[in-house]
């Protein structure tokens, strides 16, 4: 009674099993007919150009002169021609309308076998005890008749169709055994011909699969120790070798591939991927596509945060921070307020310029004659006050402050807390850190690079020359140059140096991003008016310019006049400034009774100084002077030292520069017996904020983060195919610039250490006055728990 109940449910499934199974074939064998006729389609039109080739081939050798041709040579061609009825029978039979209807027709169900299921039949019927439940399946197969799915036996063609085919193999098999010396120039010359190229590529083509040219190879030996190499780049500085020298591995290393797929590249397919110069780009284009074709997805590391800003409108956020602002003017505060001024101009990007705010008790040793503010809105409004009085047009940016305490060892303002909290994460999307190992010596907060997309360091002051000039100068610069190493790479992703005069810093590069004040630009717009109508343009001599301190350049500048104080009789030096050691220079200026008239310091744009000629500055601290190149702006003679702060001038023919003192007292010489030359436009241009802009935009590769769609700003092109390699490729630099974030940021965390390393007190968190100007929530004294 058993079997009579279970036997139907079994049948029922068998039939089930079967119809699915005869489903699939089904499907399989219509996929495996279409692929035959897309290749009996493709060897048909290769026929038809390998025939006419062919034919071309014949009748270019028929109008041979039969003066230079040898009867042996004759006779050859003439059995080629003998050829050409089977060729014409060749490409009739294949170029026929029905061809792939009759090769499919030979391949179809007529020349299919059946499957055998009496053994299935025989198993389900085993199973059966009642006659009743044995199942009918001569009826069901005659019932389903037209569903059977046929197995495709070995096609059989007409040996018509392919007599043709195994002639023409035949006799070129006899001709290529019989062909004379004498025929084998003609051939040769067949062979290099662009047919051969075609017909080996298209039989390429219908070999392989179509999925295998979709494949992406493996990285291969070579590449990966490249990448070994390029990754490990922080643990071999350590050891002393340098970059240029892992960069000439890598290179090697990846040049041998290159070779390898010049070889095999018939088609120049992979033209885009060998021709690529840039031996980075490259290799993070092969990794990403290794990577994406794999379906690997890196999500980031221990030190990594993913959590960055996200664009939520069409426009990117530059955030501008730096050390200084004004009233007081140093470089520091004028320059990031140009920059800020014109990246905001072109109104692609919204710009946010970070000051530190001082309380009025440092606002009285640091601003100049005796300016302070009661609140940061009043501070704003003299800044745009002063900046539009110089520019000429409103710069749409925003202003925001964080607390800062000025330190008068070192004359420099300190941030006081995390100073990445005063951008909001809604608009931190790329920071530009103005001197960025001053920002972060002390900086005990979030990472840079974890909060922002892109962090660009412009590297203003030679701290380094500073340092060596104090009490045990060379020791106290030895651990600042690393200290300097260190935040750099672990805060930044790309360093611009103004100049050489800088240390060289990890992922950094030289290149002059400052522009002058537009104001000195037309000063030198009315002197070369002026000297065209025939004037008189300077009536003064020389002067010298800056902040009255030893370091910049009075030590250099008393020794040169004191050297050569016979030679350079009767010269005048008009000198300008206020500083620390103002008593000390002019002490020691009287005592050698040099021809030095110091008087009080001056804007530079002021219209005393206009008449003078020839600037002198014979500073070597200096990293890009500003003074220097708003004299040129005013077209006048400037004598600067042969020294890598100055290569950016050494292409104005105003500058005048020298490398011992002799040299100095001939220059000096020269520019007062000659006038300078007017700036061309494109000397002016070189010189102003628009060309400074525009090459910020390129070193810092803000250009290119600012261009594209993602807001992390790492993609590589494959092909015209971006792929994101900041979330497909794990980097060992990234992980060892984030080990050195956090180890910074443990350290700094300890007050004793901060105050061990020279940090002012209290500076770890900002105080109950700062709160209370800048209207921000009491600090805790001690931190949270900090998110990596």
């Amino acid at each position: 009674m058993v079997n009579e109940t279970q036997s139907p449910a079994a049948s029922s499934n068998a039939f089930s099993f079967l119809s699915k199974s005869w489903k699939e074939v089904r499907v399989s064998a219509d996929a495996d007919f279409q692929l035959i006729r897309n290749r009996a389609n493709s060897f048909k039109n290769i026929a038809t150009s390998f025939d006419r080739e062919f034919e071309n081939f014949i009748n270019s050798a028929s109008t041979l002169p039969s003066a230079i041709r040898s009867p042996r040579q004759s006779a050859e061609i003439d059995f080629v021609k003998r050829l050409q009825p089977k060729l014409s029978e060749f490409r009739r039979v294949y170029s026929a309308p029905d061809f792939s209807k009759r090769v499919l027709e030979k391949w179809g169900h007529r020349g299919s076998i059946r499957i055998d299921l009496s053994a299935i039949r025989n198993a389900i019927v085993s199973e059966a005890d009642d006659g009743d439940a044995v199942v009918d399946f001569d009826r069901a197969r005659r019932r389903r008749r037209s569903r059977w799915v046929g197995f495709m036996e070995e096609p059989k063609v007409e040996k018509d169709h392919w007599e043709p085919i195994r002639a023409l193999k035949a006799r070129l098999g006899e001709f290529e055994r019989r062909r004379s010396p004498s025929t084998v120039d003609i051939f040769d010359g067949w062979k290099g011909r662009e047919l051969v190229e075609k017909l080996k590529s298209s039989l390429k083509a219908i070999c392989k699969e179509p999925e295998e040219s979709k494949e992406v190879p493996p990285l291969d030996v070579p590449e990966l120790l490249a990448c070994l190499i390029r990754q490990s780049e922080p643990f071999l500085d350590q050891l002393g070798v340098r970059k240029d020298v892992c960069d000439k591995i890598v290179e090697s290393l990846c040049s041998k591939r290159k070779k390898q797929l010049l070889m095999r590249s018939l088609s120049g397919e992979e033209s885009s991927i060998t021709g690529n110069d840039n031996i980075n780009n490259e290799l993070d284009s092969r990794l990403a596509s290794v990577l994406q074709s794999t379906g690997h997805c890196y999500e980031g590391g221990f030190w990594t945060d993913t959590g960055k800003h996200e664009m939520t409108d069409q426009k990117r956020h530059v955030a501008i921070v730096t050390t200084a602002s004004l009233p007081w003017m140093t470089g520091t505060a004028v320059n990031p307020l140009f920059r800020a001024a014109y990246l905001a101009e072109s109104a692609k990007q919204n710009v946010t310029l970070l000051v530190p705010w001082l309380c009025k008790s440092d606002q009285e040793l640091v601003y100049p004659n005796n300016i302070t503010f009661s609140s940061p809105e009043e501070q704003e409004t003299y800044i745009r006050n002063w900046l539009e009085e110089r520019i000429g047009f409103k710069a749409d940016f925003k202003i925001s402050f964080y607390p800062g305490k000025f330190q008068k060892e070192r004359r420099s303002i300190i941030p006081a807390g995390d100073t990445s909290q005063f951008i909001p994460s809604k608009d931190a999307d790329i920071a530009v850190l103005e001197e960025p190992e001053h920002l972060n010596w002390y900086h005990h907060g979030k990472r840079w690079t974890d909060k922002f997309n892109h962090v660009v360091g412009v590297v203003h002051t030679n701290y380094l020359e500073y340092i060596k000039r104090e009490k045990n100068g060379a020791l106290q610069a030895f651990f600042v140059k690393h200290i300097n190493n260190w935040v750099t790479r672990a805060y930044c992703n790309k360093v611009l140096r103004l100049s050489a005069a800088t240390q060289d810093l990890p992922k950094s590069i030289v290149c002059n991003v400052h522009g002058v004040n537009p104001k000195f630009l037309k000063i030198g717009d009315r002197v070369a008016a002026e000297r065209e109508l025939g004037q008189q343009a300077f009536s003064k001599g020389a002067y010298f310019l800056g902040k009255m301190v030893w370091a910049k350049g009075y030590r250099e500048l008393i020794d040169l006049l004191a050297k050569h104080k016979s030679d350079l009789d009767g010269f005048k030096l008009d000198v300008f400034g206020n500083g620390e050691d103002a008593h000390e220079v002019q002490s020691a200026a009287r005592k050698l009774n040099l021809n030095l008239n110091f008087l009080r310091g001056r804007d530079h744009a002021d219209d005393s100084l206009h008449g003078y000629k020839v600037f002198v500055n014979p500073s070597v601290s200096d990293v890009l002077c500003t003074a220097t190149a708003e004299a040129l702006a005013m077209g006048k003679f400037v004598i600067c030292a042969d020294h890598p702060s100055n290569e950016f001038f050494r292409s104005f023919p105003n500058c005048l520069t020298y490398r011992t003192s002799e040299d100095f007292v001939a220059k000096v010489k020269e520019a007062l017996e000659n006038e300078p030359q007017p700036l061309t436009p494109e000397q002016r241009y070189n010189l102003s904020w628009e060309a400074a802009t525009q090459r910020f935009l390129e070193y810092s590769e803000l250009e290119r983060v600012l261009n594209e769609d993602r807001g992390d700003g790492s993609t590589v092109k494959i092909n015209e195919k971006s792929l994101a390699k900041s979330v497909s490729m794990p980097s060992l630099t990234e992980l060892y610039d984030g080990g050195l974030a956090f180890a910074h940021y443990c350290l700094t965390g300890n007050e004793f250490l901060r105050l061990c390393t020279g940090a002012m007190p209290g500076t770890r968190v900002y105080n109950k006055q700062h709160s209370k100007d800048l209207n921000l929530l009491p600090a805790q004294v001690e931190d949270p728990i900090y998110g990596w």
